[in-house]
């Protein structure tokens, strides 16, 4: 990790936050955020959500995101402290890398998708995308890093375009959807079921894991880096 401007970072703060602070700067933060936690509130405890637990670490400051993740994705997001627009500016052209477990292995070692995305109509899930005709251009480069047992395989993948949902839309679309993906798994059904009763015995049988296998591990923003170990799941799998 690079970018740090020589900030200590407050560990019994981060603690009490709850909060994984990566990095720092008079006008930046970077945090890894956990695959189980919204961007933004929900409810009104101040530990639902990463902007409000980044409030309770920054006190007076008003944070903005400057990327987001799903509430299922992990990993880094980058948050500014001020000079919002600066920060959003320099994002435009940031590389982002991200590691996911997918089921089935792919023919190839690597491939690059090329695929408009845009809204599914008439599907269950309000804002599912699919790869459509008359979507926005998304561009998805993957890899394999490691073909696991049960046909499944660890990939490092790295969105080119910023689409919403663009790489489980894209994984699932050449066939290889994320590892527990309610809604580009096997059935859309299964994210309504979450919804109304939470992590039922049918939805272990089917997708085997609480949260789709998806992390942002690395973050290349200008002069700035930032790189993060994959988080727990991802890891005791690969073990």
């Amino acid at each position: 990790m690079t970018g740090s401007k020589g900030l200590t970072l407050n560990k019994t703060l981060q603690e009490s936050a709850r909060l994984r602070v990566v990095d720092e700067g008079e006008d930046y933060l970077v945090v890894d955020k956990p695959g189980d936690l919204v961007c933004h509130p929900t409810t009104g405890d101040e530990f639902s959500s990463l902007i409000s637990r980044v409030r309770l670490y920054l006190g007076e400051c008003s944070p903005h995101f400057v990327n987001r993740l799903d509430r299922e994705t992990s990993g880094l997001v980058l948050i500014s402290k001020s000079n919002h627009k600066k920060w959003c500016g320099r994002f435009e052209s940031a590389r982002k890398v991200y590691w996911t477990i997918v089921q089935g292995w792919p023919a190839q070692d690597e491939g690059l998708i090329e695929a408009p995305i845009g809204p599914l109509r008439g599907s269950l899930v309000r804002l599912k995308q699919a790869v459509v005709p008359d979507g926005k251009a998304a561009i998805t480069s993957w890899r394999v890093l490691r073909r696991l047992p049960d046909r499944l395989a660890l990939l490092e993948v790295v969105p080119e375009t910023g689409r919403m949902h663009q790489i489980r839309v894209h994984l699932s679309y050449i066939g290889h959807p994320v590892l527990g993906d309610k809604i580009y798994g096997p059935d859309e059904s299964f994210f309504v079921e979450f919804l109304d009763h939470g992590w039922t015995p049918r939805l272990e049988q089917q997708l085997r894991i609480q949260r789709h296998l998806l992390s942002a591990v690395e973050m290349q923003v200008g002069e700035f880096h930032w790189r993060v170990d994959p988080p727990q799941d991802i890891s005791s799998m690969l073990a």
